[in-house]
């Protein structure tokens, strides 16, 4: 006899696939921030996101972007758990990615940044570099591979012009989550 089961009305069988973006979105995990920063004329520029010692979460890193609005192109780095120099400030232009949800959840880790800094982040490891050119975002999608435990952090360095000396400013953005550790 016809079995006609994957026929009747109300039977789906599907298997979606949605970004793992999405599925921290949607779970209240995801956050998202923007900072502004000046450098140049000998001066450095970072902003990182930076995992409270107590903090009880891993941070997983998923995408970050370094903007120029300037006619000058620079260089930045990105390092993993390095020691900074300048004075830290929290960005205030940060929040959950879904803001459905009541209340807003609030992220563990937090994003600074720092502007006209003397000197280069230590210790850590740089892991790479990348050249931004004038009036130019740089967009980098890590879809969470780089995962920073309690005391880590995940920077940014934004290196002065060798071949000017005007000011530079930036814009650095990051997209991450959260999970329990």
């Amino acid at each position: 006899m016809y079995n006609n089961l994957y026929c009747q009305p109300g039977f789906q069988n599907t298997t979606e696939q949605i970004p793992i973006s999405l599925s921290k979105s949607l779970q209240g995990k995801y956050f998202v921030g923007l900072s502004r920063e000046e450098f140049g004329a000998g001066k450095y520029a970072w902003a990182g996101l930076f995992n409270p010692r107590c903090s009880g979460v891993l941070l997983f890193v998923n995408v970050f972007t370094v903007g120029n609005v300037t006619e000058i192109p620079f260089s930045f780095q990105v390092w993993l758990n390095a020691t900074t120099s300048g004075t830290a400030k929290p960005t205030d232009m940060q929040s959950s990615a879904n803001t459905a949800i009541q209340p807003v959840p609030k992220p563990n880790v937090q994003f600074l940044y720092a502007e006209n800094v003397d000197t280069e982040p230590t210790g850590g490891t740089l892991i790479f570099g990348r050249r931004c050119p004038a009036e130019t975002t740089i967009v980098s999608e890590e879809d969470g591979k780089f995962i920073c435990p309690p005391g880590g952090n995940f920077l940014i360095n934004c290196l002065p012009p060798e071949t000017s000396d005007e000011k530079i400013l930036s814009r650095i953005a990051f997209g991450w989550w959260e999970e329990p550790y």
